[in-house]
């Protein structure tokens, strides 16, 4: 570590990122905006939603969407916009960071952008995706085992961005990250009892980030070894990470990120995928019983055979495969509390065990595995899942991530004709001023109601 204390951690940080994006780069960060947008326009309808929206002062204007930036500062609208992304469980994820970036970064960005700035977005975006995902992978399991790594990892993330949304010089940034970092949070215990504490740690992630940038551009110095310091980050809240990993690594992490097409942790993904590769098989049949092996994450989070409202079906093994086997590519549908007492449901749901497999575990996080086996009318069926849809290694087309865009705008009320201008203006944000015209059009949102506009 002697090399590093000559020059901050933080500082390295930066120096090893220090690197322009090729316009392959900048499309992929692109398309991953276009996959938050969708997530947050699906999500700022719903119930939780929409109390995220009256907590950030979003809906005190008659008809303000929750997502338009009317009359917001900045930090103020990191927040709103930072809660709705991971709503609907859609959210992009890193593997080996164990985090989700995208509710974080582009909230931060987004809130950021003026007409000014707003060729800076996709670079950006690059650059708080590379802190959050580089201190992600940094911190270690035992941080994971307790804290919520989006949220104590996303300020970071969401300083950088902001940082770089603002033109901050490399001193100001440092600070920033420091400030952002000094007042990480996100006990897991949220996880233990029902509530919406999970969405709060990433709008307050989003928050954090964007009001250090702002300190740190009216020149609030901060403490450059907050990271590796004798009461820094590391020695504080990951004693057991490797801070070392966070100058290594190929540019840009976005490019490792996976996305996420069904409405469910992505803990359950592989479960699922494995389900729906053997349902073809069962030809209508149901399965006399189930068997889902896995690693132990998925388990710990996910083993909930009789979940009774959406969030706890999301975070359901069970529920998640009981509707792939019955329905076919799950929906969100499925997920709202009226759907979960269906009899077909609740009575596969029972016939479902749920086991560790070691070998995944040991595989685990580089690669999300499950193994699915079924028996049936006296014969075994199975299947088995290294890498979920949407990983690098079985990734999810350009096309299949703008069909999830439409589907969750849709599911938000939004008209076709409004999405596509959302789409575009998105999009092309790798090009040029593509934020700004985002904001312009997101400002022009309306609130619809949720069932009527499903109907």
């Amino acid at each position: 570590m002697a090399h590093i204390m000559t020059r901050s951690l933080t500082g390295e940080l930066l120096a090893s990122i220090d690197t322009r994006p090729n316009k392959d780069d900048l499309a992929a960060a692109a398309l991953h905006l276009l996959d938050w947008l969708g997530c947050a326009l699906g999500g700022a309808v719903e119930p939780m939603g929409h109390a995220i929206a009256v907590a950030a002062g979003h809906c005190d204007i008659q008809g303000t969407h929750p997502l338009s930036p009317k009359g917001r500062n900045p930090p103020e609208l990191a927040w709103g916009l930072g809660g709705f992304g991971s709503l609907l469980e859609m959210d992009d994820v890193h593997r080996g960071a164990i985090l989700h970036p995208g509710p974080v970064v582009m909230p931060a960005v987004l809130a950021c952008s003026s007409p000014t700035n707003a060729h800076r977005a996709a670079e950006a975006i690059l650059r708080g995706y590379e802190a959050m995902i580089r201190l992600g992978r940094a911190v270690g399991q035992g941080h994971y085992a307790q804290f919520h790594n989006t949220s104590t990892c996303g300020g970071l993330g969401a300083a950088v961005a902001a940082a770089w949304m603002l033109g901050l010089d490399e001193t100001p940034t440092q600070w920033a990250m420091a400030h952002a970092l000094s007042t990480s949070g996100g006990l897991w215990e949220c996880r233990n009892e029902p509530g919406g504490t999970k969405h709060i740690h990433v709008a307050e992630a989003v928050r954090r980030g964007v009001q250090a940038a702002f300190a740190a551009q009216a020149g609030i110095a901060g403490p450059l070894h907050i990271l590796e310091g004798a009461q820094g980050f590391f020695a504080c809240l990951a004693p057991d990470g490797n801070p070392e990993v966070m100058l290594s690594g190929p540019l840009w992490a976005l490019r490792d990120t996976s996305f996420k097409p069904w409405p469910a942790c992505r803990h359950t993904h592989p479960s699922i995928d494995a389900a729906l590769a053997l349902r073809s098989a069962l030809e209508d049949r149901v399965p006399d019983n189930v068997i889902i092996e896995t690693f132990r994450d998925a388990i710990l989070f996910c083993d909930k055979p009789a979940p009774a409202e959406t969030a706890a079906a999301r975070f359901s093994l069970q529920h998640s495969v009981a509707v792939a086997l019955l329905d076919g590519p799950p929906t969100l549908a499925a997920f709202e509390t009226e759907a979960l007492g269906r009899q077909d449901y609740v009575a596969l749901r029972a016939r479902i065990q749920v086991s560790e497999d070691s070998e995944l575990t040991a595989a685990y996080p580089a690669h999300f595995g499950a193994r699915l086996i079924l028996h049936v009318d006296g014969s075994t069926l199975s299947h088995n899942i290294i890498d979920a849809w949407g990983d690098r290694e079985n990734p999810m087309s350009q096309q299949a991530v703008i069909d999830k865009f439409q589907g969750l705008a849709a599911w938000g009320g939004v008209s076709k004709a409004k999405a596509n201008m959302l789409k575009d203006a998105a999009l092309d944000v790798a090009h040029g001023d593509g934020a700004a015209v985002l904001l312009h059009h997101m400002s022009a949102l309306t609130l619809v109601d949720k069932h009527s506009s499903r109907a």
